[in-house]
């Protein structure tokens, strides 16, 4: 047999902007609604795949540093 090359083309997302960020970190910074947020943009349908990681990602450090803390 040959070698046959199959290239999967994968959607890319759109880059998230500036101002997007700004009023993401902006959200964060208000204590309840940014807990709250975090969940929306980790686990919500309609967001973009780059903020739902850096979402799920702030989440598990949360984790650990509540963790962290209640051991300590």
């Amino acid at each position: 047999m040959e070698n046959q090359q199959h290239q999967v083309l994968t959607p890319k997302a759109d880059v998230v902007s500036m101002g997007d960020w700004m009023v993401t970190l902006l959200l964060m910074a208000i204590p309840v609604v940014g807990i709250i947020m975090l969940f929306v943009y980790a686990f919500g349908g309609n967001t973009n795949p780059n903020k739902a990681s850096w979402a799920k990602a702030t989440l598990i450090y949360l984790a650990i540093g509540v963790g962290i803390y209640a051991i300590s």
